[in-house]
């Protein structure tokens, strides 16, 4: 955010390909010192012990300094990340035709979106790999992806990520100051010249800008359509996986091969055919409310693809199989003789589907196995909700989902990619409103605060609230080894689904009265601005 005025206003005056090359460099060199942090710290830390009562003593670790060198690559990374989208943006659309412009900058963004697809697609084979791999022997680690305490190897996508930068940045220097003008394009003003000018003049300038009716709606839409998008986004992955059982490795795989191609398909055709039918303001305007309108329909299916709450004695169910309202019931007559602790989460699932908290929980006297194989018999807890004569045995993990649960969360999906497809169509559209309303002078200070301004501005508090609510649908946390709240092991379904769905919905009904009301003022001030866009164009 420090550095969005800076090269927003003073971008033309500089080497822009070089600029953009500089940022590369800054990225490559945060993303590596954000990695490197794994190997300044211990190993983590799995459970393996399931004995009943165990005696630990507590011995409080010392406070962490990494999250410093995180914070330090974050900035790097957002730093260097600030010139590339305005800039090369900008760079395009000075060096082509007006009618070209929409296409040239749909293809830019399309193909922006292999990178975030890329990345799900590598986060997912990352979050297969056990987080200390190399240094563990994996026979002896008893839990699987799909565990609430799995941690994957987060570190590896980082170092990936640095060296594709370093090598991106490469072309960069290589490209021209400037580039000649298409056939048929008349020479466009010295905007280096312009913007040295325009130094003097940046404040009155901002205001200006600002005060534009039609750009200070859209710009406050797209805070709001940034913060719903990130916060959603943000915890898309989590939500699959609690709302409907998938592993963190197929719920990253899942969007990087289904919603982020859409995504993609969407810009460029949006840029198409405002290329192919030569959409006026106005109709780009009118095509963008619609599509975003047509999304936010297709978002309230949603709250229709839902599966219910893992049965899970004491949290979700009682422990002889009935159900009951959300609480926190976890002793009963079975285990009352165990000295159990209820700060233990070491899941069981028994043959007739319902999961026990614990092995000591579910009244396990012995276990056989190994590792991910281990079996635990004589449980006194779950022939209460077995016929006589059942297995009296559970095997380590949580239980799966019922088969229900596999088509609503098809039909998710389904609606998940139809409304990325059908939002993002209107993107290239509604941007290029702006692009063209705007007189010259403001066309760097535009691009860079419709695309980081609102990024920035939506991004940083939604994961916070949105985490926040999502916190308050936990039905187990972990506690920590001397005391305080941990990660949250379980959470309520529905509840978790009305927060996130609720939340994203509210932010999108909001969004689309700001483009309707940028409709009605670009329609009713046609006439006026007519002039303006023809000496642009």
């Amino acid at each position: 955010m420090l550095f969005l005025a800076a090269v927003s206003h003073f971008g033309a005056k500089l080497h822009r390909p070089r600029l953009i090359a500089v940022g590369c460099f800054l990225m490559a060199v945060g993303a590596f010192l954000t990695g490197l942090t794994h190997f300044f710290m211990g190993r983590h830390q799995t459970s393996v012990t399931f004995a009943l009562c165990v005696v630990a003593a507590c011995v409080r670790e010392s406070s962490s300094n990494m999250w410093i060198y995180v914070f330090l690559g974050n900035a790097l990374r957002g730093i260097g990340e600030t010139p590339v989208t305005p800039l090369g943006i900008s760079y395009i659309d000075d060096f082509s035709k007006a009618e070209n412009s929409p296409f040239y900058i749909a293809c830019l963004q399309t193909i922006t979106l292999l990178g975030p697809m890329f990345g799900f697609l590598l986060g997912s084979y990352c979050a297969k790999l056990y987080v200390d791999i190399g240094y563990v022997d994996m026979e002896s680690v008893t839990i699987t992806p799909r565990d609430s305490r799995w941690v994957g190897a987060w570190w590896m996508g980082f170092f990936v990520s640095s060296v594709l930068l370093l090598t991106s940045s490469i072309p960069f220097w290589f490209l021209p100051r400037s580039l000649p003008q298409q056939e048929g394009e008349e020479e466009k003003p010295d905007e280096t010249q312009e913007a040295g000018t325009e130094a003097l003049r940046f404040l009155p300038s901002l205001k200006r800008l600002v005060g534009t009716p039609a750009y200070f709606l859209l710009l406050c839409g797209s805070i709001l359509k940034f913060n719903s998008f990130i916060g959603m986004f943000t915890f898309k992955a989590k939500y699959m996986e609690q709302q409907f059982g998938q592993s963190a490795s197929r719920a990253n795989f899942l969007i990087g091969v289904l919603n982020l191609p859409a995504v993609a398909v969407g810009i460029f055709l949006g840029g198409l055919l405002m290329k192919r039918y030569k959409l006026s303001v106005v109709s780009g305007a009118q095509l963008s409310f619609a599509t975003s309108f047509l999304a936010y329909l297709l978002l309230l299916l949603q709250f229709g693809t839902k599966c219910d709450n893992l049965p899970v004695a004491g949290l979700t169910i009682s422990y002889n199989g009935y159900l009951f309202s959300v609480s926190t019931m976890l002793f009963s007559e079975c285990n009352s003789d165990c000295s159990c602790s209820a700060e233990e989460w070491d899941p069981v699932c028994s043959d007739s589907g319902i999961t026990y908290i614990s092995p000591c929980l579910a009244g396990c006297l012995t276990s056989s196995g190994h590792g991910k194989h281990t079996l635990f018999h004589n449980c006194s807890c779950v022939s209460e909700s077995y016929p006589p004569g059942s297995s009296m045995s559970v095997r380590l993990g949580q239980c799966p989902h019922a088969k229900s649960c596999s088509r609503s969360f098809t039909s998710y999906m389904a609606i998940s990619v139809l409304s990325s497809f059908i939002n993002s169509l209107g993107a290239t559209p509604g941007y290029m409103v702006i692009i063209r309303f705007v007189e010259l002078w403001a066309k760097y200070l535009t691009t860079v605060m419709l695309q980081r301004l609102p990024l920035s501005a939506g991004g940083i508090p939604a994961p916070v609230y949105f985490g926040a609510l999502i916190d308050s649908t936990c039905l187990k946390w972990s506690i920590k080894k001397c005391g305080g709240r941990g990660a949250c092991r379980m959470y309520d379904s529905d509840m978790y689904r009305y927060v996130a769905l609720e939340m994203d919905s509210a932010a999108a009904v909001t969004v689309e009265r700001g483009n309707k009301e940028k409709l009605d003022n670009h329609t009713d001030d046609k006439d006026n601005s007519a002039e303006k866009i023809q000496q642009r164009n």
